[in-house]
């Protein structure tokens, strides 16, 4: 049963999860380790996207490292998010808000009038 969050619920369960992994990492992560780390995720991210497209030649479709499901691309996009959210925690930026603002933007660049 999926249960329904709103984006501040997000925020907390992910500020918990950075405190947890702050008390049990080697050593403290700064913003530039974040930041490979989201690089990381972006490249898994898409190499399961090629492999599930077939872009990959057909002997990585036999390959357990190139093994992919659409929940290991929810599981990438997830931890995408969460290192976007670190980011803007060390920040302190109202993703919230940015993300509206820069959505109305886009809407005002298209000579739409944004109503949210």
């Amino acid at each position: 049963m999926k249960t329904e969050r709103t984006f501040q619920e997000l925020l907390a369960i992910t500020r918990r999860v950075i405190q947890a992994f702050d008390a049990a990492e080697q050593r403290p992560w700064t913003i530039e380790t974040t930041m490979i780390e989201l690089m990381k995720q972006v490249g898994d991210l898409a190499r399961h996207i090629m492999t599930i497209e077939q872009y990959y030649l057909p002997d990585r479709a036999i390959d357990p490292n190139y093994a992919t499901t659409p929940q290991e691309i929810g599981d990438e996009l997830a931890d995408i998010l969460f290192c976007v959210i670190r980011v803007a925690e060390h920040y302190q930026i109202d993703l919230e808000e940015a993300h509206v603002n820069a959505r109305r933007k886009e809407f005002h660049y298209v000579g739409l009038e944004a109503d949210f």
